[in-house]
């Protein structure tokens, strides 16, 4: 299954910090949705931190920020308390948001292949159709750049 622009985007309900999340429920706003690869590492943090200080400007925008790992909810919640995050963090340990969104991929680390996620980036609008993709997402400047779609959007 792959996801394709300007199509809707089949619902998932998932676990996160704050509780169950469903796409459906969110209808009427618009989400960012990125996937990164692990909690309290250094360009997962520096994201996080990025989202976390346009926050508000996402906010004005009507728009849910929604970060997506395969950690657990405990060490979600520790790494969104430690880090202050105003939005919360998906649970994924099952892979299946992840295999919806085909961030699964081969990485090497350390000379060896690994599955693991790749930084990817989505944007859905208010009727829950993807607007937007960045996969193999490098960090600086990644969440200006991702405001900067969403205040153009026009839906």
């Amino acid at each position: 299954m792959s996801l394709e622009l300007n199509h809707a985007i089949p619902d998932f309900t998932a676990q996160a910090t704050g509780g169950s999340i469903s796409l459906s429920g969110l209808k009427g706003k618009r989400v960012v949705i990125y996937f990164y690869p692990k909690d309290n590492t250094p360009g997962c943090t520096t994201e996080g931190e990025n989202f976390r200080d346009l926050h508000g400007e996402f906010e004005a925008l009507d728009t849910v920020i929604l970060g997506v790992s395969r950690d657990s909810l405990k060490s979600h919640e520790n790494f969104k308390t430690k880090m202050e995050f105003p939005f919360e963090l998906i649970s994924d340990a099952d892979e299946a948001v992840c295999t919806l969104f085909g961030v699964i991929k081969m990485k090497n680390m350390y000379g060896k292949q690994v599955r693991g996620i790749e930084r990817s980036t989505f944007v859905i609008n208010r009727k829950g159709e993807l607007t937007q993709e960045w996969r193999g997402v490098k960090v600086p400047g990644h969440a200006q750049a991702v405001l900067d779609f969403v205040r153009s959007m026009k839906d």
